[in-house]
């Protein structure tokens, strides 16, 4: 009997914005390993999404209500370290690049100009 094996990616959205949410869920329906999209608006919202589904990739907006995503990157990477987490906003200063990144995203994108890079980021990790 040939050995099947799942190899399809779940991926998990953080940001506040349901015009985005609805943008990103509709643009990752293309990637054919995407099995998945999860959703939360907030920092406690994607911390209980994390604690009762394997995630495999998070897509992480800065700016949020409560505690913004640089907490919950610091709380992923700690807590999850075989998540990729892609920082996906509109605060792209080089303050915040290099922050994220040596926080530990794999990837830091400006929301209003590479959306369209999306797909082929997640595909890749």
């Amino acid at each position: 009997m040939p050995h099947t094996r799942n190899l399809g990616k779940v991926l998990l959205i953080v940001d506040d914005s349901s015009l985005i949410i609805e943008r990103l869920i509709n643009i990752l329906g293309e990637v054919k390993m995407v099995q998945k999209v999860l959703v939360a608006t907030n920092y406690t919202g994607a911390i209980n999404v994390l604690s009762e589904n394997k995630t495999d990739i998070v897509l992480l907006d800065i700016q949020m209500p409560g505690k913004n995503g640089i907490e919950l990157l610091k709380f992923i990477v700690k807590n999850y370290p075989d998540i990729k987490v892609v920082m996906l906003t509109n605060l792209v200063s080089d303050y915040y690049q290099k922050l994220c990144k040596k926080t530990g995203a794999v990837h830091f994108m400006d929301k209003s100009k590479e959306f369209d890079l999306i797909p082929g980021i997640v595909a890749a990790l």
